[in-house]
C-alpha cells in the first residue's frame, strides 16, 4: 500500500511541505490528514484511494532509482572509470544497470 504522503503529492501535483501545508498523523490505526492548509479542497478518502496504483508506481520507481544510483557509484569514480576504460565501457555498464533495474 502506498504512503499517504505520496498520494497527497499526486493529488496536489506538486511537492508538499508536510510541516506547514499538510500535517499527517498516525495514532496507531494508519496515517491520516490532521491539518490541511492548502488553497485546494482537502481530498476525500475515495480520491486518495483512486491514486493508489499511481502512488505505488512512483514509490517503486523511487526505490529503483536509489538502487541504480548506488550501483552507478560516486561521480568521481565514474569519471575515473571513463578515463581508464573509455566512455563506451562506462555506457555499457550503465545500460546494463538500467536493464537489470527497470522502472515501471
Amino acid at each position: 500500500m502506498a504512503n499517504l504522503s505520496t498520494k497527497i503529492k499526486l493529488y496536489v501535483n506538486k511537492e508538499v511541505d508536510f510541516r506547514n501545508e499538510v500535517r499527517l498523523q498516525d495514532d496507531g490505526n494508519g496515517a491520516y490528514i490532521k491539518e490541511w492548509n492548502l488553497d485546494i479542497p482537502k481530498p476525500t478518502e475515495a480520491q486518495l484511494n483512486a491514486l493508489e496504483a499511481q502512488a505505488t508506481t512512483v514509490e517503486n520507481n523511487q526505490r529503483i532509482i536509489a538502487t541504480r544510483k548506488s550501483l552507478y557509484g560516486a561521480w568521481d569514480k565514474q569519471l575515473e572509470e571513463i578515463y581508464d576504460n573509455g566512455i563506451d565501457s562506462w555506457k555499457a555498464r550503465i545500460a546494463n544497470i538500467k536493464l537489470n533495474n527497470p522502472k515501471e
